[in-house]
């Protein structure tokens, strides 16, 4: 199953701002899920320039080595922009026709922000804010973190939770939701 995110020329045009915005497109999964490779082929079909906006840095090895794998998969033909934190003016400038935009991932974005002492609330506003204009394909790629069992401990717990207000927001924002389970795409919603 591929997810079609442009489906033809009138998907690409500018529209007056909207909350279901057909060109964008949450991916939600498990981790190992398959999610960013499915995310991967849907901006590849697009068929347009690809942009992959990495919201994680290499802070050690094994990030080092994830970083690598993950390229190496994608291969030639993507242009790479590390945003860590301003993901909602990085797509404001990104997500333009003519392009397709991959936003891997929001939970690394969100801990991210939480992190650097920022409201994910406010940021999770601009982010839908900047979906709702976005004039190009755009698809996120985030961690279902919420269908385990309840975090002992309040970081987590309150991470878990802003992750779920997080993906509630951007999925009102997205055309299309689908979830990824053992490479297997499942869609959400699809208001096309």
């Amino acid at each position: 199953m591929s997810v079609a995110v442009a489906p033809d020329a009138r998907a690409l045009r500018a529209e007056p701002a909207r909350a279901d915005n057909p060109r964008v497109c949450l991916v939600l999964g498990g981790a190992r899920s398959g999610k960013s490779a499915f995310a991967e082929r849907a901006v590849a079909d697009t068929g347009l320039e690809k942009v992959y906006l990495a919201t994680a840095g290499a802070g050690d090895g094994e990030m080092a080595e994830r970083v690598r794998r993950h390229r190496e998969r994608r291969g030639p033909g993507w242009t790479t922009i590390e945003e860590p934190l301003a993901l909602a003016g990085t797509l404001r400038a990104e997500a333009r026709a003519g392009r397709a935009v991959l936003v891997d991932c929001l939970t690394l974005w969100l801990a991210n922000l939480m992190a650097a002492g920022r409201d994910a609330g406010a940021e999770g506003a601009a982010l839908a804010a900047a979906l709702a204009r976005a004039d190009g394909p755009v698809v996120l790629v985030s961690n279902e973190v919420g269908q385990g069992i309840v975090p002992d401990n309040p970081l987590a717990r309150r991470f878990r939770d802003a992750a779920g207000t997080l993906h509630q927001r951007v999925a009102a924002a997205a055309g299309r939701v689908v979830f990824v389970t053992a490479g297997l795409a499942r869609t959400l919603k699809d208001a096309r």
